[in-house]
Order: C-alpha cells, then structure tokens, then sequence
C-alpha cells in the first residue's frame, strides 16, 4: 500500500497524481486520440480520473483497452509514460497530444533517457 491508501501497482507507483498515457480506442479524448496528461487515481486505484472522465478498470480484460469510461462505454489504453517516447502501439501509431500542464514534466522524463530527446 502506499502512503495514501492506494494499492502499490505499475500504475499507481506512489502518486495521488501521476502523468499518463492515454489512447481512446473507440473514438477520441477532447479532438485527440491519444494524450499525455495529469491523472488521479481512485482510494482503490482501481479507476482513473483524467478531464472529467471516470475511467474504471475492466475485469478480465477488454477487447482493446484496459480500461471504460463510466459515462460513454468507450475503451481506454492507459499505461505509464515511456522515457523513449514509444507511448503509441507500433501496429496502430497514432498522433500524441501532450496537455498543457503536463509539456514541462513529459519533457523532463524525456531528457532523463540515454540519449531521448525532447517532444
């Protein structure tokens, strides 16, 4: 458990906020089909808060998410942001939209990486 009740998992790693990666498989988040942005995770940490949206774990897995919106069905893709950038499966590359809040902090997790480079 960590500090803050929620279950330690790859995706919680010890943040009440944490930046993500998200795709909506079933349509888009905002005019974007993927994003990089600020999440926060539920007591349980079994749903996700991201703009408005309730993301809720799927039990035994979905068809192309791990992941459905409480309020639309539509499936998500959220994992942890990649230092290399690779965020985007490579059988469907999609374009990424980085937030606002989130540019300062996606490019320093990017500079970390041997040789990554920024945006």
């Amino acid at each position: 458990m960590t500090d803050i009740g929620i279950p330690m998992s790859q995706l919680t790693k010890d943040a009440k906020t944490r930046l993500m990666y998200l795709e909506n498989k079933d349509g888009d988040i905002d005019g974007h089909v993927a994003r990089i942005g600020w999440v926060t995770f539920s007591r349980s940490g079994r749903s996700v808060y991201y703009r408005g949206r309730t993301l809720t774990r799927m039990k035994g897995g979905g068809v192309m998410g791990n992941y459905v919106c409480s309020e639309t069905g539509d499936e998500f893709w959220v994992s942890g942001v990649k230092k290399r950038g690779s965020n985007a499966h490579w059988a469907s590359p999609v374009e990424i939209h980085v937030d606002d809040d989130a540019v300062e902090a996606y490019r320093e997790l990017r500079m970390v990486s041997p040789g990554g480079s920024c945006l």
